[in-house]
């Protein structure tokens, strides 16, 4: 039998999700004593995660007090850092973004000029939301390249000069800092601003090269090393001549990614630096670009269609710089997909454009920092402390 939940973490997932708002429907959930459930509302209401106000609907009698998070005394970011950007956002406790800015900055600046830039923003952030650096909680950030998550470092990023190992967590003083490959912070961000019911849903960014981010049951799936979603690496038929950055031949991202797909533009005679060069020759109706980019869509969907086969999700999001010319990619991976994938695993599945657009991974990181500090574990520690 399945123990009822009774910790004070498991309390207040209740009252954050919504599930009990107060003091009776906590009792009815749990299970637990109307005088159990009072210890750990005070708790919580004591250490200023939890407010209780008289806003409930009579029934005959005195109206209820309702529970809900109290989202004045905390505050949390979400950080995306891509190659030549830097997105933050200031979120409460409740997910809500607070503040926001981008600003151009290159990864390749190295660790220090780019943290003490998130840290300059991230007191401007707080200043305008008029809360002090101490309501500041958890940090989440994305970032463009593997990391170990459990410790936050990067490992051996191609685009990141001089951050391989740096210990991104503890550069910043005081909040918990999580640090996770940018497109595993898009997939959550845009499972939770999209798809929440989706409990299986890959999100494929598709740029300057090709990563996957996985959910799985509703929640992120790292695999053992952090390096799972790597399909940019995955080698794909009749392209032996296309070498990668990862020193081999014919994966997916050397043949389907906007680096690559720019570089056989300019063999073509065409201008085309970037993946965003790419996006603006198809949008000003170039057909060599059309083509290229319908073919990289099959090309993409041919390493999907094993996937499909092989984790049978719900939900594939296409996102990324090359997504903004989603008609025509997106076209491309279904073909692939529904002729290459069984029936039963393609009954049900939406192949989609991101509906988070640009700020999937900003807020995939700010929930990944909320939804650690609400954590059952995490609340009992403070509770406890």
């Amino acid at each position: 039998m399945t123990p009822q939940p009774g910790s004070p973490g498991d309390v207040l997932t209740l009252i954050s999700t919504g599930s009990a708002t107060t003091r009776s429907d906590l009792a009815r959930v749990t299970g637990l004593a109307r005088s159990t459930i009072s210890q750990r509302v005070d708790a919580l209401i004591e250490r200023g995660l939890v407010e209780e106000t008289e806003t409930g609907e009579s029934t005959g009698g005195r109206p209820p007090r309702q529970l809900r998070l109290h989202t004045e005394e905390h505050a949390f970011a979400g950080v995306d850092l891509g190659a030549t950007h830097c997105r933050v956002a200031l979120m409460d406790i409740s997910g809500e973004i607070l503040a926001a800015c981008e600003d151009p900055l290159l990864i390749g600046d190295g660790p220090e000029e780019v943290l003490a830039h998130v840290d300059r923003r991230l007191d401007a952030l707080l200043a305008d939301a008029g809360r002090p650096r101490a309501a500041l909680r958890a940090i989440g950030m994305g970032v463009p390249g593997p990391v170990e998550f459990a410790t936050g470092r990067p490992n051996n990023p191609p685009i990141m000069p001089g951050w391989n190992d740096y210990p991104i967590p503890e550069y910043f003083d005081g909040p918990s800092v999580l640090v996770d490959n940018d497109v595993n912070v898009m997939a959550l961000g845009e499972h939770r601003h999209a798809f929440p019911g989706a409990r299986h849903l890959l999100f494929v960014k598709a740029g300057t090269g090709i990563g996957c981010g996985i959910v799985a049951d509703g929640k992120l799936h790292r695999g053992a090393q952090g390096s799972a979603g790597d399909i940019g690496h995955i080698r794909v038929s009749g392209h032996d001549d296309a070498g990668c950055r990862c020193g081999n031949s014919a994966c997916l991202e050397a043949v389907a990614g906007g680096a690559a797909l720019a570089r056989r533009l300019r063999e073509l005679g065409l201008a085309a630096e970037t993946a965003a060069d790419v996006v603006a020759l198809v949008q000003a109706g170039d057909t060599q670009a059309l083509r290229l980019v319908r073919e990289a869509g099959r090309l993409i969907g041919e390493v999907l269609a094993g996937l499909v086969n092989f984790f049978n999700p719900e939900v594939i999001v296409i996102g990324g710089a090359l997504s903004r010319v989603h008609d025509h990619l997106v076209a491309g991976v279904r073909e692939t997909i529904y002729r290459r994938s069984l029936p039963l695993a393609t009954h049900h599945l939406s192949i989609t454009p991101s509906r988070a657009g640009v700020d999937a991974a900003v807020l995939g990181a700010g929930l990944l920092a909320v939804e650690h500090y609400l954590s059952p574990d995490n609340i009992n520690r403070i509770v406890n402390a």
